[in-house]
């Protein structure tokens, strides 16, 4: 196990994916410009009523400025880990990882529960998820965590040089601050040190795609349960 988590969190496969002095500096501007963007879509979109169809408008735009704008940045990469004597694209480990990772939250959520403040930050989000058709409350879920993994762990992550684990954690923080609500706030701060430690190791999105996509899909499902 600790094999295995160090080489899915840790060790650093080795790479060439360093952008041009110009290609930098490109990249750099477009992510500050797409950050600013998704943070004022983002708090738009979270502070609709429930049930409103534009709630399902301002979700998809949002996904499509995280898309575009990691596109738009520069070159992205799928990324690889060691398995045995070989490299090769992460694809279970990250699954388990977002799925352990939702078990902590799920474990958590019994105590947040019995915190009246907490408890309301968790059922104002929870309040979409009863408003609304749960299959595209799900796809809607996997377009946009797909889509900030692009962003956040692909452009973002790119256009910083140093301690860009660091750097591109506090922006998700930051951005996710927009909604105003401390618990999303809270878990956007450990899924993104999660998922970036897991960008760094492998040097691509793949792996932080599939951890990000399997926890919030979990959360969507289960949390209602815990907290009906």
């Amino acid at each position: 196990m600790q094999v295995w988590l160090r080489r899915a969190l840790w060790d650093v496969v080795p790479r060439d994916q360093r952008d041009t002095a110009e290609g930098l500096r490109r990249r750099q501007v477009v992510t500050v410009a797409v950050a600013v963007v998704g943070a004022l879509v983002l708090g738009w979109s979270i502070r609709l009523d429930p049930g409103d169809s534009l709630f399902y408008v301002g979700t998809f735009a949002l996904a499509a400025v995280w898309t575009v704008g990691a596109f738009v940045s520069g070159r992205l990469h799928l990324g690889r880990i060691a398995f045995g004597d070989r490299l090769t694209r992460p694809v279970l480990t990250p699954l388990v990882i977002g799925f352990g990772l939702a078990g902590v939250f799920v474990a958590g959520a019994l105590v947040v529960r019995q915190i009246p403040w907490l408890d309301e930050q968790v059922r104002s989000v929870l309040d979409f998820a009863d408003q609304g058709s749960v299959p595209l409350l799900v796809l809607i879920t996997t377009v946009n965590g797909i889509a900030e993994e692009l962003f956040f762990r692909g452009a973002a992550y790119a256009a910083v040089p140093r301690h860009p684990v660091l750097w591109t954690s506090l922006a998700y923080l930051v951005v996710t601050l927009a909604t105003g609500n401390v618990m999303l706030a809270f878990a956007a701060a450990l899924l993104g040190v999660l998922c970036g430690l897991e960008r760094r190791a492998s040097g691509g999105i793949l792996g932080p795609i599939l951890t990000h996509v399997s926890w919030s899909v979990t959360m969507l499902l289960v949390l209602p349960l815990v907290f009906a």
